[in-house]
């Protein structure tokens, strides 16, 4: 009896990890992707040790050192008045500390690494404009269906569909993620339209009584990533691709400091698009179907662990894989994850009140609340149980 044939539906970042761990195992996998194109559009992401740890085990440091920009440390400051605290010393510390490196992405160079590395290990493994709708399994297997009509067959379904699953709907029903109450602007602006004095090597984040920003240099540093997050209760539309002005996201931010005026004022397009939340599973796992990445807890992005919970997922999914009989496996790949994945939906929750804080509006109480909210103690406790966590090694 050969190895199982593992079926992923979503062929975006957590799908495509998941695929080259499996691979790397000696399994068969294709995955079934519902866009016509591999792309992913332009944003940063965070890569923080723990997920960095993955890509290296996969053999991607090459690639992704190719792409990344290494922060030397993290900043805090006040929204109005700039007032700056150095919180994190990231770079050659954290690759000392947690013994892998902290990497910047633009979102499209890590998605663009990922379809090149498993297009060369798996040719012919994404099938395009496939959108998986349902499934059926028995003893013996799974029957994926495709809303062409197409179905096919194989020993487990990964459902890494994104926050919008089809495969958690037919798993669980319809329960759809919920409005969270924030709004996010997006940009990337080349870094040589800014100031010297933002041409920044690090990670910035300016936080407000009602919102927040946070800039970080990308493709080693030629790009500025700008995302914000206001409370803001009339946008719903969940799209990375919904077009804004400038003069919009201005007005969000008419009270900030003119650095980070400056910044929109040099983007092109802003993009915008409305948060979206879902309170944490308890199980994720029916048989021989299972869930992976945002299908199963999508967060708030205050942590900066999205990508990175969703790159922990497929690793411990394919040492499950390699370990166990299928069903078994996925029970336990659920089971490994399911309490850290909840402890971070949930302490990002909580980094709402750090980063959105009615006492930042206050002079008087501002520096108080930095200094005890951002102390490097402070952050070290908050922080340091994420980076050093090993999907490698973690029991299964």
């Amino acid at each position: 009896m050969g190895k199982p044939r593992i079926l992923i539906a979503g062929a975006g970042i957590g799908g495509i990890i998941a695929a080259l761990a499996l691979l790397q195992r000696g399994f068969e996998v294709a995955l079934y992707e519902q866009a016509a194109e591999l792309r992913e559009l332009g944003a940063g992401v965070q890569i923080s040790p723990n997920g960095a740890r993955v890509l290296r085990a996969l053999g991607l440091e090459p690639a992704m050192r190719a792409i990344a920009s290494v922060p030397v440390a993290k900043e805090m400051r006040l929204f109005n008045t700039g007032q700056a605290w150095r919180v994190q010393d990231l770079g050659a510390d954290a690759e000392a500390r947690f013994g892998a490196p902290y990497w910047l992405v633009h979102r499209g160079d890590f998605h663009a690494v990922l379809v090149q590395v498993l297009a060369e290990r798996a040719p012919g493994a994404v099938c395009l404009a496939a959108r998986c709708i349902d499934f059926m399994q028995d003893a013996d297997g799974v029957t994926l269906l495709l809303e062409n009509g197409e179905q096919v067959r194989g020993d487990a379904v990964i459902g890494a569909d994104g926050v919008h699953s089809r495969i958690r709907e037919a798993l669980f029903g319809g329960a759809r993620a919920t409005f969270t109450g924030f709004m996010a602007w997006r940009g990337v602006v080349p870094m040589q339209r800014l100031p010297e004095r933002l041409r920044q090597r690090f990670g910035m984040t300016w936080i407000g009584p009602r919102g927040h920003v946070v800039t970080y240099p990308l493709r080693r540093g030629e790009l500025l990533n700008f995302v914000t997050a206001i409370e803001r209760d009339d946008w719903l539309i969940e799209s990375w691709s919904e077009a804004g002005t400038v003069e919009e996201c201005r007005r969000d931010l008419a009270a900030w400091h003119p650095d980070v005026l400056a910044i929109v004022d040099a983007i092109d397009v802003p993009y915008k698009w409305a948060m979206l939340g879902r309170e944490p599973m308890r199980q994720w796992s029916v048989g021989r179907v299972s869930l992976l990445g945002d299908a199963c807890h999508p967060t708030l992005p205050f942590l900066a662990q999205g990508a990175n919970m969703a790159i922990e997922d497929g690793m411990v999914l394919a040492r499950c894989v390699e370990a166990y009989p299928v069903v078994e496996a996925l029970r336990r790949y659920a089971a490994a994850r399911l309490d850290r994945t909840s402890r971070i939906v949930r302490r990002s929750l909580e980094n709402v009140s750090r980063y959105h804080n009615p006492q930042l509006g206050d002079p008087a109480q501002a520096r108080a609340f930095m200094d005890r909210e951002f102390a490097p103690h402070a952050m070290g406790a908050r922080y340091g149980w994420l980076y050093d966590y090993d999907a490698l090694t973690v029991p299964v």
